[in-house]
């Protein structure tokens, strides 16, 4: 386990590596200048160019690349070009954001997917078996955006039960208010997330009541809640597991969709900014950030399948058991 541990830092550091050069590789191959954010309208040829020199655009690519890993190694992710502020400390506070939106939306979309998708499955033949089933496969097509249009529609502007969107200025030190703004968004993203998890909860219970395994069980005895709490439970977590933390991933990903519906001040709203003002720093920052969250969410996703499945604790990184 320990040279496993060390193998995934290892891939951990040079997945981040790789994604820097990506990244800064991407940007600037988009169009636009992100001078033209500096400088009025109809600015002249010599104010652009003093534009360029100040925030370093002017630079040979190499020596920008090297000034952004530099500052990178020592924890620094830059100075935004448009308001010249760290992105570091911006990155910070809307993670006060985006963290605790995506967190507890996964949180409820479990509490809901996995005992939905477990009485799916078990409960096939019988017309709620089937309606879940059913549900899900429409929650999947629904976009998200939509729903919680719906959502504010229904709870926000007709009820007056919740505020249709927006944060509180002093965010969390009104603990009560934050909570209320993130309720219907949380509740969006759950939605559209359990409907995903319901299927493949669904499908890894389904090939658990099909096993030899949990079909010995009961015929040595065991009653069904004893055979699938200590046989089926297990198996069926594994590939579910791995599904959790590409779903968990994607939502951290995907913020931007459901920040902008709900004006929340989180990571989505922060790179659509930047994007729209060509800002380097604050695009490089949020996406540096977000693929470092999602590198270790995979790492422990990886991580508790190995503990859950001592199957997998032996296997080699090249694949195979010992």
């Amino acid at each position: 386990m320990v040279r496993y541990l060390l193998r995934r830092l290892v891939f951990l550091l040079v997945s981040l590596v790789l994604a820097s050069i990506v990244l800064f590789v991407l940007l600037r191959m988009l169009p636009g200048d992100p001078a033209n954010a500096l400088t009025s309208v109809g600015a002249s040829p010599e104010q652009i160019a003093a534009a360029r020199h100040s925030i370093g655009s002017d630079q040979p690519l190499p020596q920008q690349f090297t000034h952004w890993i530099g500052q990178l190694a020592s924890g620094d992710l830059g100075t935004s070009f448009v308001s010249s502020l760290p992105v570091g400390p911006e990155v910070s506070q809307r993670l006060d954001v985006t963290v605790p939106l995506t967190l507890s939306a996964f949180v409820l979309a479990v509490l809901v997917a996995v005992p939905a998708g477990f009485v799916a499955a078990y409960k096939k033949n019988t017309w709620y078996g089937a309606l879940l089933s059913g549900v899900s496969q429409l929650g999947i097509a629904v976009p998200v955006f939509w729903l919680g249009m719906i959502l504010i529609a229904v709870f926000a502007l007709n009820a007056g039960w919740l505020p249709s969107g927006g944060f509180p200025q002093d965010a969390w030190s009104t603990p009560g208010e934050a909570i209320r703004s993130l309720v219907l968004p949380v509740v969006t993203v759950a939605l559209v997330m359990s409907a995903s998890l319901i299927r493949y909860v669904r499908s890894a219970t389904l090939d658990v009541l099909d096993s030899e395994y949990l079909r010995t069980a009961r015929a040595l005895g065991s009653s069904f809640g004893r055979a699938m709490w200590r046989h089926g439970l297990r198996n069926a977590s594994v590939p579910v597991i791995s599904v959790l933390g590409i779903e968990l991933a994607s939502t951290l990903l995907g913020a931007v969709v459901v920040e902008s519906v709900y004006a929340l001040p989180g990571l989505g709203s922060m790179l659509a900014t930047g994007i729209a003002q060509h800002d380097y720093p604050v695009i490089q920052g949020v996406l540096f950030v977000s693929t470092f969250g999602v590198l270790i969410i995979g790492f422990v996703a990886d991580l508790v399948q190995r503990i859950v499945d001592p199957r997998l604790r032996g296997r080699l990184s090249g694949g195979g058991v010992r």
